[in-house]
């Protein structure tokens, strides 16, 4: 028999119960809006049970984003009820189950949930789903609301459905839940704010920085007790600053480190009260959230967030570091203020907080979508079919689609038998595919490509870390340190996949499992010393010089930096040619490719053997079809350029000119003509295979080929090729953007009394000597007659006698003939 259930200590969410509970009736639907500290994730489940708003026999689940907060949250609502967490209050996660018949509170981590709905979309026996902590916007919490709100919709109209938030902007989320918003205001205790006085200088001392800030910090803090939460982006920065607080600390205080990898005996130790002297935990953001450090008086903040993000081009992850959004920072400035009075430091200046952005990006926007894809894929909805608070990126999920196929997850849009088998795994469908397809001797290789790397500063090779794990790696003497806790929790996970994975039909080696995992990122070494690598989804990669595995032919690349000029290998295993044909079969075919070869400035045609950009074999293709010769040369021109004849550049130039005017012709610019080539140019390339040949190749036909016959009537006569002199000679027209002009000798135009135009416009026309020098420009060849041209005629005739120079040009008959000699 439980014990009566005590009144709950007094928190700023009680005022805004009764109107949630109220919402809740009307709607069904509610957004809880409430500032850190408000007690929303301990009292608002216990308050909807006591409310009768949940029917007798029926629980609300309610999703945690994290598991030490999920497990944190069941026990203290437990606690509340006098009962210990199994009973009333329960969890669910992976490895982790501790509910009964009586539970009516199930919190669970993000994953169960949509794993529940896959099993039975309707929710069996579950009145209501609290979607805590919503700000942070995982995909998991994104992917669950979306389902729910299809359940509800569709399947449950009875379902209550709640999302809580500390630092959100709910008014979206109510809108796209159609639900009231309840606000909750005010906070537990005042946190008083301290900044730097002036930026930092650089990032290279900032930890340093930090330290002191702590140490600052405490010593101000003393009188007023309690413990301090500092804020760091992750495991490497925390054991950095312990080693630099440790030997400076006062007597009486002690550091606890706090963050997801660790276990979970010493998160509980991080997040309980000290019994005595004082704590000061150095936590990663998994402090921000609904975890209650009871002791905790000052906040420390060093500003940054540790974020994966996903190209979709390249197919990597990378973690960033980058400074935390203004509700990052207002969320672990509230964990100061839970207990009594506190106090924030910031690592930055009190400027610099107005540039900082306003919250994180949603993970949907950022993360790899494989898991998502395949999970939408299951439900058998498109993503826009989904009512998503952000809608996953196009790009990505095409990208996360491609990879599922590889996987033979998916075939076209809709899930296969093997798919399903992947969706109910534990894991990424990248490994669940290399568990079920290998069997449980790939059981210990998946848990450790599912954790971080157990081995800091450790080579590539991923041999080593197998060996640590099989208790082999005292042996090998090596210069770098082994996490043994983490060893320990590979080593567990191991042996709860190994359950569930087939029997392993015959022994693969450690490159041939990646392969299975990894399908595109199979790399093969570039030609050179440096241990450069081509992978198979098109990017490049590169070793350290010194690794061992640097001289591998082959390696399977499983974890990368995510850089995408050319990403670092961080952990790889060695593979073999014969072992790639065999697993990767049905992916190797061989394909004709006719391209340009910029380094040797010709077409190549052959039939290669590829995985996918990897080349494993070749030979020529002597009878490759004219029309892919056409296209790979066309490659070539775009590489090479457009060599414009004079009498090409002139028709160029008259086409623009006319189109300008708004005639109806074909784009001629550079531009235009590079973009519509296969048009206008391929039909002319025959026997064209080379930069030599394109060097000889005379573009003129091609370009009046693209004119049809009344665009050439047209061209011709607004925009004439030529001007014909009175002796009947044709000059050619260069139309230029300061008009059209000709030069020609000045006898030619004798007895020429109006000026010549072209396109509507005035020629301009150089005067030349005899000797084919300029001696006058005109656009007004009578006023030339009647003026300039007295002065110039003095000059010619001392300069040339022979040459007629008459007195009245415009009567003059033309010519080009001097006087004969005597």
């Amino acid at each position: 028999m439980t014990a009566p259930s005590a009144p709950p200590a007094p928190l700023p969410i009680e005022p805004a119960l009764p109107g949630l509970v109220a919402a809740l009736r009307r709607t069904r639907r509610a957004v809880l809006e409430a500032p850190p500290g408000a007690g929303k994730t301990t009292r608002v489940p216990l308050a909807l049970l006591d409310s009768g708003l949940i029917p007798q026999g029926q629980r609300i689940i309610m999703l945690e984003p994290r598991r030490l907060a999920a497990r944190a949250a069941a026990e203290r609502m437990a606690e509340t009820l006098g009962e210990i967490a199994g009973g009333r209050v329960g969890y669910r996660m992976r490895g982790a189950v501790r509910v009964s018949r009586d539970t009516r509170i199930e919190v669970v981590t993000e994953g169960v949930l949509t794993r529940m709905l896959q099993a039975q979309p309707d929710l069996p026996g579950v009145a209501c789903v609290i979607f805590d902590e919503f700000h942070e916007r995982s995909l998991n919490a994104d992917l669950g609301l979306a389902l729910c709100l299809e359940v509800a919709g569709a399947l449950r109209e009875d379902l209550h459905l709640l999302a809580m938030s500390a630092t959100l902007d709910a008014g979206p989320v109510a809108e796209l839940m159609q639900a009231p918003l309840v606000t909750a205001r005010g906070q537990s205790f005042a946190v008083s704010t301290h900044w730097l006085d002036t930026p930092l200088a650089g990032d290279a001392r900032r930890l340093d920085a930090l330290a002191d800030l702590v140490l600052r910090a405490e010593r101000e803090s003393r009188a007023m007790g309690g413990g301090l939460l500092v804020f760091l982006p992750g495991e490497r920065e925390i054991r950095r600053t312990t080693a630099l607080l440790a030997p400076r600390l006062p007597a009486g205080c002690s550091l606890h480190p706090l963050y997801g990898a660790l276990p979970f005996a010493q998160q509980r130790a991080a997040i309980a009260p000290a019994r005595t002297g004082r704590k000061i935990v150095l936590a990663t953001s998994i402090a921000e959230t609904s975890l209650t450090l009871p002791d905790i008086r000052v906040v420390v903040d060093a500003g940054l967030a540790r974020r994966a993000r996903f190209d979709p081009g390249s197919g990597m992850s990378r973690l960033v570091t980058e400074p935390a959004s203004r509700a990052e920072i207002a969320q672990r400035r509230g964990r100061a203020g839970r207990v009594a009075e506190g106090r924030c430091y910031r690592l930055w200046s009190r400027g610099q907080e107005g540039a900082l952005p306003g919250f994180p990006p949603p993970e949907i926007a950022v993360a790899d979508l494989a898991p998502l894809a395949l999970d939408l894929a299951e439900w058998g909805a498109d993503a826009a079919d989904l009512s998503f608070l952000t809608p996953p990126p196009d790009t990505a999920l095409a990208g996360a689609r491609r990879i599922l196929a590889q996987l033979g997850a998916l075939d076209g849009a809709r899930i296969t038998d093997h798919g399903r088998v992947l969706s109910a795994m534990p894991l990424h469908p990248r490994l669940a595919h290399m568990l079920m397809t290998a069997g449980r001797d790939a059981a210990m290789f998946a848990a450790l490509l599912a954790a971080r790397d157990p081995l800091r500063g450790a080579p590539a090779d991923l041999a080593l870390r197998l060996a640590a794990l099989n208790g082999r790696h005292g042996a090998t003497r090596q210069p770098f340190d082994a996490d043994g806790a983490a060893l320990d929790r590979i080593r567990a996970e191991a042996a709860r996949l190994r359950k569930s994975a087939p029997v392993s039909e015959r022994p693969l080696s450690i490159g041939a499992m990646a392969a299975l995992a990894y399908p595109d990122r199979i790399a093969r070494r570039r030609p050179g010393e440096a241990p450069r690598y081509l992978l198979s989804g098109g990017k490049g990669a590169r070793l350290a010089p010194d690794d061992p595995l640097a001289g591998a032919p082959w390696l399977v690349a499983t974890d990368l930096d995510g850089d995408p000029s050319e990403a670092r290998i961080r952990t790889a295993a060695p593979i073999t040619e014969s072992e790639i044909r065999e697993i990767l079969a049905p992916r190797i075919a061989w394909t004709d490719r006719c391209e340009w070869s910029g380094r040797e400035g010709r077409v190549i045609a052959r039939r290669q053997e590829r995985l996918d950009a990897l080349v494993l074999g070749e030979r020529p293709w002597r009878d490759a079809p004219e029309e892919a010769l056409r296209g790979a040369m066309l490659e070539g021109v775009r590489d090479l350029g457009l060599p414009m004849s004079d009498a090409a550049a002139r028709l160029a130039a008259r086409v623009e000119l006319l189109r300008a005017k708004g005639a109806g012709l074909p784009d001629f610019s550079q531009a235009g003509l590079t973009e519509s080539l296969d048009i206008w140019l391929r039909p002319f390339l025959g026997g064209v295979r080379s930069a030599a040949d394109w060097k000889q190749f005379d573009i003129l036909p091609a370009l009046r080929a693209r004119l049809d016959h009344e665009q050439q009537r047209l061209l011709d006569r607004l925009a004439p090729a030529h001007f014909t002199t009175p002796l009947g000679r044709r000059v050619p027209i260069d139309y230029t953007p300061e008009g059209p002009q000709i030069a020609l000798r000045l006898q030619e135009l004798f007895g020429v009394t109006q000026h010549p135009e072209a396109a509507g416009m005035a020629l301009r026309i150089a005067l030349l000597s005899p000797a084919g020098r300029e001696v006058q420009v005109t656009r007004d060849l009578p006023g030339f007659w009647a003026g300039s041209y007295r002065d110039v005629r003095k000059d010619m005739r001392a300069r040339y006698p022979r040459h007629p120079w008459p007195e009245d040009p415009a009567q003059a008959a033309p010519t080009t003939r001097a006087k004969p000699r005597r």
